[in-house]
């Protein structure tokens, strides 16, 4: 299953907010589950970001789904990039001229 880096940052609704994130992280792994995804683990962060989250969807139009219905709820933006594991970045190297 493909994998995710999600890069989150509150909003102001989310930071005013904050104290409910546990909850909310919580429905977000129930959310992710429902359309076939896992959240693998959630960082809280300092600088640009507020907090980095990894997961795995069966493709990107199901993570594209995942994080449109996240950012839809108010709390936080998104940028999500695809990521390629050790043995995905050999072959693709690998592949290359």
């Amino acid at each position: 299953m493909p994998t995710y880096i999600t890069l989150l940052k509150y909003t102001q609704q989310g930071i005013a907010r904050v104290k409910d994130s546990p909850a909310r992280l919580d429905a977000g792994r129930k959310a992710a589950e429902k359309l076939g995804g896992k959240i693998r683990d959630w960082h809280l962060t300092m600088g640009h970001y507020d907090a980095v989250f990894t997961s795995d969807f069966p493709d990107d139009e199901t993570c594209a789904r995942f994080a449109l219905s996240l950012a839809s709820l108010g709390n936080v933006t998104t940028e999500t990039l695809r990521a390629f594991n050790e043995a995905e970045y050999r072959k693709i190297i690998g592949s290359l001229p």
